[in-house]
């Protein structure tokens, strides 16, 4: 009886297993003719089969994303479908695909696409970044309107860097030559500068809140850029529960609005509203205006979530620019040299730079612009979806389908750029040594959704940049043949590795 029970179970669970993996195959099967069925008949461009719950994933390396992308795009083309986990996605590679796209469809290819980060960066869309329809028409349109009132473009904004960039030299001076990790001296530079228009005053370096925030905001661009971050975009209801390091990222991403909220709580207490003094003055006059509007985008989570987004946009992405930079300069010897030849010659060392400096100053120029196409910050840049049902290149891309113009295609593009794969200041001047611009350029992205910072981005570049070299001579402590310009994170961002070097007063 005890064997024949024994043989019963045996068989039970035979016949389970056996029913389950027929299951899974009839699903797989169903899954792939699916997806087949739905490419060739209509409508999505084509791309790689899927394979069921994990769409194509094995086929994008974590830490070289873009390699992947690219490697794909050789094989179906500029654009094309690829499934992240369960969804659909495609996938603009190029430049005219990407300029056809955001440009030429405008209106089709203008709203934020599907994700899961950026919506728990924004508490669900809220703010500027990741908000979509009247939501984002309202609240671009006052910030832009603030921020411009509070010297956006203007001199009172180019003072303001000059300011900063005074205090950055006089710190690195103390630095004494030795070598140093120029990481936070950047951050804390760059953030004073919107700290300055969006809270009304700037920190002192070592101030300890100040430096926390610094922290969290690198945290959250390395947690972005990570393998962790990028599954969490593909499942985050899996990873928003399994422990990881990406947590440390949502810590962070809590305490700089614990920050914020702060600083609203005392910009209440203060308040005059005949004469607001910065962004969240503003911001809290427009609250009291629309506070019995039952639609109003004028409210806590707006606050919050625009000023994080200004905040954030307007620290990390200038500071990782300027120590990539730097990581560059130090590599490419002959150009911190041709760069201190022009500045001798157009500033002296006797005054502080200026903006317009920048129109006599071609080399530095197509420098700052060639770093910023070479390190690639943003490379698949930040997705859109499409507003309808969309033709476009023989194909139909349905309605809210998620969109990724992927800036690297753009960036390094050969038909634009000779060298692509290369540093070289040259891609930006013309046969007389003149600037020259090139469609190739879009590290702030392009179209409806192009970068709101871009114009202060590219300021405190030029000013910042030029003052250091200005002031310093910089120096490697290892060979600078050693120094490895490839990204130690590449996802949603690229990372550089750390780095020391010394900055000799010239």
């Amino acid at each position: 009886m005890c064997i024949w029970e024994e043989h019963c179970a045996d068989m039970e669970i035979f016949s389970t297993t056996t029913l389950l993996l027929i299951v899974c195959l009839i699903f797989l099967i169903l899954s792939i003719t699916h997806a087949r069925k739905h490419q060739n008949k209509g409508k999505l461009p084509p791309g790689p089969t899927p394979l069921p719950f994990i769409g194509n994933i094995l086929q994008l390396d974590g830490k070289e994303i873009f390699k992947s992308i690219n490697q794909l795009s050789e094989k179906y083309g500029p654009v094309y479908t690829i499934h992240m986990g369960m969804e659909k996605v495609v996938v603009l590679c190029s430049c005219d695909a990407v300029k056809e796209a955001l440009i030429d469809n405008a209106d089709d290819f203008g709203a934020r696409g599907h994700m899961p980060l950026l919506d728990k960066l924004s508490s669900g869309g809220h703010g500027v970044v990741a908000s979509n329809g009247e939501r984002w028409k309202q609240l671009r349109r006052f910030s832009l309107m603030t921020l411009r009132n509070f010297g956006m473009g203007k001199r009172s904004i180019e003072e303001r860097i000059q300011e900063e960039a005074h205090f950055l030299t006089e710190e690195i001076r103390k630095t004494k030559c030795l070598p140093v990790d120029p990481t936070f001296y950047f951050s804390k530079a760059v953030s004073n500068v919107i700290c300055s228009v969006v809270f009304g005053n700037r920190f002192e370096y070592e101030d300890k809140d100040f430096l926390q925030l610094m922290s969290y905001f690198h945290e959250i661009f390395k947690g972005f850029s990570s393998v962790w971050g990028q599954m969490y975009n593909i499942y985050p209801k899996v990873f928003g529960k399994i422990p990881g390091p990406h947590h440390k990222m949502f810590k962070a991403i809590d305490g700089i609005k614990n920050f914020i909220a702060e600083r609203v709580k005392m910009h209440k207490e203060t308040l005059d509203p005949s004469s607001p003094q910065d962004f969240i003055d503003c911001f809290l006059i427009k609250m009291e205006q629309e506070k019995d509007l039952p639609q109003t985008e004028f409210h806590m989570e707006g606050i919050l979530n625009t000023t994080f987004d200004l905040f954030g946009a307007g620290t990390e992405t200038v500071s990782t620019t300027l120590r990539y930079g730097l990581l560059i300069l130090l590599k490419h010897a002959d150009v911190e040299e041709r760069i201190h030849k022009e500045i001798d010659h157009v500033i002296g060392r006797n005054r502080a730079p200026c903006i317009e400096d920048r129109t006599r100053m071609p080399y530095m120029e197509a420098v700052i612009h060639e770093i910023q196409r070479f390190i690639d910050l943003i490379p698949l840049g930040i997705p859109h979806k499409v507003t309808r049902d969309v033709n476009f290149r023989n194909f139909v891309i349905p309605k809210d389908t998620t969109v990724y113009p992927v800036l690297s295609s753009v960036l390094r593009d050969p038909k634009q750029f000779k060298y692509p794969n290369q540093f070289n200041p040259g891609h930006f001047l013309d046969e007389n040594g003149k600037f020259c611009r090139n469609e190739g350029y879009m590290p702030f992205s392009s179209g409806k959704r192009i970068c709101l910072g871009e114009g202060l981005a590219k300021m405190e570049l030029f000013l910042f940049f030029t003052t250091i070299l200005q002031n310093f001579t910089l120096k490697s402590p290892k060979d600078p043949a050693d120094l490895d310009l490839r990204p130690m994170m590449s996802g949603f961002g690229n990372v550089p590795g750390p780095y020391e070097l010394c900055f000799i007063p010239r």
